[in-house]
């Protein structure tokens, strides 16, 4: 199946007993069974059912299935929130003692989260590009996961999945991607070597901006060294799945991280579109971008133009297309601030994927308690605004960002 049938129909059907086209909001805690031995078996996993929300749920499994589907996985795991998934993909096998490496221009979230990590004893290194020549000097036996952001926000950089995958396999780390920006419509980051990918499910793949969510994909390609991953030592019987079948029934389960039934529903509902979404917006963006190259004082960031540093790894992972995110430098903070106050289509938020044009000044919003270390790695500067890219016509967007630059 082509992209948009795969969105249709991949991992999903019309529901067996009603014959519902979408499976319903099974919004309910707790699930009843024919007899104590039938509820026994189903908690246990020796038979399958569904017996409290909190471990499972069919709203969220059909999420799940179909995010698994288009991302060529053997599992998925759905959470409560993007930072719950990237949190627990990475503590289903870190251990006091063990090493990340990441991008020092990460999500300033993520950055917090990896600041947290160290009071349980797990280290992390960062570069400041996720590249085999920065990651090559520092990487050794207690590195257990190299973690980088496909495309970044805002910093717009690519990473070289192929070239950093087969340096962390080399050393027996796992490469774990967070793949938010891109989507399956832009990559399958497991055909290029990445080993799990993570999404934050309330941006692209919700398109609405109306649900928190993420959801964890296993490739179900790593090799576990059961010796190094002791954690995964029980689950070997699993083979390919050991890595979903701890994170199911350990630290997601026991955190208690799970999305809500509503909220699966409402990503089942945009995922429908995300193809003719991203299409659009990527598109958009393009346009915006080669407008903002025109106009003086103004500065650009986008992958997809030629300009870029990132042009060829665009064309060669991307298929050409820069996501939908862009970045613009106006001068000053004073000029940023005028030119956002100045538009009137796009909504100034702090969201990313939604289906109308968002525009924040993240130097004072998202990265208002980074460093400034941490703010340059991030390409956040104090005139920096990053715009999300809707799926308005682009045309209207280009006559609202002229009108409010001709202003400044």
């Amino acid at each position: 199946m082509k992209f948009n049938t795969k969105l249709l129909h991949g991992g999903f059907g019309p529901e067996k007993t009603t014959g519902s086209t979408l499976t319903p909001i099974y919004q309910v805690s707790a699930f009843a069974q024919e007899s104590a031995e039938q509820l026994e078996k189903v908690f246990n996993n020796k038979a399958p059912g569904y017996a409290y929300t909190r471990i499972s749920n069919p709203t969220v499994a059909a999420f799940e299935n179909r995010m698994n589907t288009l991302e060529k996985g053997v599992g998925a795991v759905a959470c409560s929130s993007g930072m719950a998934a990237v949190t627990m993909s990475l503590l289903n096998i870190l251990e006091a003692g063990d090493e990340i490496i990441c991008s020092a221009g990460l999500f300033g979230g993520t950055i917090d989260l990896f600041g947290d990590l160290a009071a349980f004893g797990i280290k992390t290194k960062f570069v400041k590009h996720v590249t085999k020549e920065e990651i090559a000097p520092i990487i050794n036996s207690k590195t257990k996961a190299v973690f980088a952001e496909l495309i970044g926000n805002p910093n717009l950089e690519i990473v070289d999945i192929k070239s950093v995958a087969d340096l962390a396999h080399e050393n027996g780390a796992v490469f774990i991607l967070d793949s938010t920006t891109a989507t399956p419509y832009l990559i399958n980051p497991f055909d290029y070597g990445a080993d799990i990918v993570v999404h934050s499910t309330s941006k692209y793949i919700n398109g609405g901006g109306n649900s928190i969510s993420g959801v964890i994909i296993d490739s179900g390609n790593f090799k576990w060294d059961y010796d190094k991953f002791k954690g995964l030592a029980e689950y070997k019987k699993f083979g390919k799945f050991a890595y979903i079948a701890k994170l199911r029934n350990g630290i997601w389960r026991n955190v208690g991280g799970c999305l809500a039934p509503m909220n699966a529903f409402m990503n089942s509902v945009g995922l429908e579109t995300l193809g003719l979404r991203m299409e659009r917006c990527c598109h958009n963006a393009l346009k915006l971008a080669e407008f903002f190259e025109s106009c003086e004082g103004i500065e650009v960031n986008y992958p997809a133009l030629k300009a870029s540093p990132f042009y060829d790894l665009c064309q060669k992972e991307l298929g050409g297309k820069g996501g939908a995110i862009l970045t613009i430098r106006a001068g000053s903070k004073e000029r940023a601030f005028k030119l956002i106050n100045g538009l009137k289509l796009a909504t100034n938020a702090t969201n990313i994927g939604d289906t109308r044009t968002l525009v924040i000044h993240p130097a004072s919003t998202i990265y208002a308690h980074g460093s400034e270390e941490q703010k340059i790695n991030a390409g956040v500067f104090g005139d920096t605004i990053r715009i999300s890219v809707g799926i308005e016509d682009a045309s209207d967007l280009i006559e609202d960002f002229k009108q409010s630059i001709e202003k400044l």
